[in-house]
């Protein structure tokens, strides 16, 4: 636990004050936390800020502003004054907690100490180091915006409310962390969204006991939803202020965390990680094609690869038509272990891309396409046909819109190829059926994974295999138990 967990009022004791900021700070072991002796009309002044999070030119700006300051003007309710009159800044308020300031000081506003006083004055001129909102490289559109979110947690904040003008938004902020104190907003819809669901989540972030969250929303995604046997998100992921837009006025929650550029949003089922921003940025024709073609390519990552080795291995399965089916010669290999191995190394080219500088990307590709899978055919490692139909999984991985997910099914390719290859077709069906049960019993703050396919919604089910013209979705997902169903 840290100190922060205690309250230490402000004292009309100056010394006090400034000697145990000076101690809890260690600004004599801190060169970028910075204590500044000032006087102004006759009186002593403590300014406290970290060096890295100052913007320097407001802090000149309301130091010059109190060189004007004379005795008579903060004689009596100094602080009252100096904050409605005298400090010439927008983000103002005063401060009566030694520990609050501590960690308001850390997250990088400026505390300013007066002589004489039992409260300080807490001044926001943050600027913290970020870069510019460029578009999400997973989630990129022909048409659309082109900014993302950044690492900045109000930069974020500013994007969404651009898009959502709506007085009943609300941007709640919390902290977690008893020693990272890292801030966490929870954005939603308060005339939509149901109320009992944020109530709930705040809690689950409420109860959180811990020093840090190490990897910002991941780990607080794993406090508040738990199941970490389950590999399947229950909530999806974002860097994009439209798509959160969207969902907000659906009845969703959002949850950003400060120095993350993806944002949260649930409750989230199976089908949300489907969705592409694309779909709708095109005709409604057009839209509901490439959603078909997605669908398509992500069951065939799932159960093309399993499929066909199954279907090699018991050709007596197959009708006369498609006895095409399964390699002339199988290689050196037993195909089980060509497919294995060959997984394995699309995790290793995975794992290898995402550490190559991007100038060296394109040939680690050809390196491992061209040599690696050519030499492995012509020595008779692999098979052609296992080359191919993992080439295809893989491609149709990679067009799986949400990351996690992709990884997720990655994993049940594989549970899908051992039970075939332990138990023939029925290892390959009975390990579906077990996957089936799995994605139907998990929920997401209490909404069904596969709704609306279990339990069965028809309307919606037809809205998610078709895209629907915008003026036509009146309805809200009925899932949700949103306040206000309607869109109109």
């Amino acid at each position: 636990m840290g100190k922060g967990d205690n309250k230490v009022p402000l004292s009309k004791n100056f010394s006090h004050n400034i000697n145990y900021l000076l101690k809890e700070l260690r600004v004599d072991e801190n060169f970028d936390i910075i204590h500044r002796q000032l006087e102004y009309a006759n009186r002593k002044f403590g300014l406290f800020f970290v060096d890295g999070f100052a913007n320097e030119n407001v802090m000149v700006m309301i130091m010059r502003e109190l060189e004007h300051l004379a005795p008579n003007d903060i004689y009596k309710d100094a602080v009252d004054k100096l904050v409605k009159r005298f400090i010439p800044h927008i983000e103002v308020e005063k401060i009566d907690d030694l520990e609050e300031s501590i960690t308001q000081i850390l997250s990088g506003q400026a505390v300013l100490i007066i002589e004489g006083c039992n409260e300080g004055i807490l001044i926001d001129i943050r600027e913290y180091p970020s870069r510019s909102p460029e578009e999400p490289d997973i989630e990129r559109v022909v048409r659309g915006p082109r900014d993302g979110f950044v690492e900045t947690l109000v930069f974020n904040v500013a994007l969404i409310r651009r898009r959502v003008r709506d007085r009943s938004l609300i941007m709640e902020p919390l902290q977690v962390g008893t020693r990272s104190k890292t801030d966490i907003v929870i954005a939603y819809l308060d005339s939509v969204v149901d109320l009992d669901l944020v109530a709930q989540l705040k809690q689950k972030i409420e109860d959180i006991s811990i020093d840090g969250l190490p990897m910002e929303e991941k780990s607080l995604e794993e406090f508040i939803f738990g199941r970490h046997y389950n590999p399947y998100p229950m909530v999806r992921y974002t860097e994009r202020a439209d798509t959160c837009g969207v969902h907000l006025r659906e009845g969703h929650i959002l949850m950003l965390v400060d120095g993350s550029p993806s944002v949260m949003i649930c409750p989230a089922t199976f089908w949300h990680h489907l969705q592409h921003a694309e779909e709708y940025r095109q005709k409604p024709i057009v839209g509901m094609f490439l959603r078909w073609v997605r669908f398509t390519a992500v069951f065939a990552s799932l159960f093309l690869l399993p499929l066909w080795y199954v279907l090699a291995e018991n050709p007596h399965l197959l009708p006369e038509s498609l006895k095409f089916i399964g390699p002339e010669t199988t290689g050196q290999v037993p195909l089980f272990w060509q497919f294995f191995l060959a997984e394995i190394g699309i995790e290793i080219l995975r794992m290898a891309a995402i550490h190559t500088p991007s100038a060296l990307a394109t040939a680690l590709g050809l390196v491992a396409a061209i040599l690696i899978g050519e030499v492995a055919i012509n020595v008779g490692l692999f098979a052609e046909e296992v080359v191919l139909y993992l080439a295809i999984a893989a491609m149709s991985t990679f067009a799986t819109p949400s990351y996690e997910l992709s990884l997720a099914n990655r994993m049940f390719r594989l549970v899908f190829l051992i039970g075939g290859a332990l138990f023939g077709i029925y290892g390959f069906l009975g390990s579906i059926l077990l996957w089936i049960i799995l994605l139907a019993t998990s929920k997401s703050l209490g909404v069904p994974y596969l709704w609306p396919l279990i339990p069965f919604n028809g309307k919606a089910l037809l809205d998610l295999f078709i895209r629907i013209p915008v003026p036509l979705k009146t309805k809200r997902p009925s899932a949700l138990k949103t306040q206000d169903d309607t869109r109109e």
